[in-house]
């Protein structure tokens, strides 16, 4: 999994997690009934039932490890420091060299991020890499996808707030 990376979460986004763990984690009994149910019925290679569940009991329990993990790593509550400086759980606005447009995301892990209501974009990310210590007002360089490489202007970095 990961090397013991800290997670900043709100307490907020904790809580959702862990109830989203928690629920999983009741709900294993249901899908190992279903796969029981299913093999059952016969021949195991002709039995979609049977494969259905058993690929349904697999990415929920890559969820659960992957849940559990994240859980284990968050740093909850502490909101990152209103220094102007680019981190985790900060709402950054950005622009592109050439681009008139400023885009705003938030820099968290994607379970962080407020349902909808702003792109995130993550530490790990090129982007989320350029932009980590930068300070309002500096660019920095990164490649996209193509091989190019951009130039970014952090213009504001503020801790994100969930009201």
């Amino acid at each position: 999994m990961s090397d013991t990376k800290v997670t900043w979460l709100t307490q907020d986004a904790y809580d959702r997690l862990k109830h989203e763990l928690d629920e999983m984690i009741e709900n294993r009994p249901v899908i190992a009934a279903r796969i029981n149910d299913s093999r059952e019925e016969g021949d195991l290679k002709e039995n979609g039932g049977y494969h259905a569940a058993r690929e349904e009991q697999g990415q929920a329990e890559a969820r659960i490890r992957h849940l559990q993990e994240l859980l284990r790593n968050a740093k909850v509550g502490e909101a990152p420091d209103d220094d102007g400086t680019a981190g985790p759980g900060k709402v950054l606005t950005v622009k592109y060299d050439g681009d008139d447009e400023e885009e705003k995301f938030l820099l968290a892990t994607r379970e962080e991020g407020a349902e909808g209501a702003l792109d995130v974009y993550s530490p790990e990310s090129p982007l989320g890499k350029a932009l980590l210590g930068a300070k309002e007002g500096e660019s920095r360089e990164y490649e996209l996808p193509n091989g190019k490489t951009m130039k970014v202007t952090l213009v504001k970095a503020v801790p994100y707030s969930e009201s």
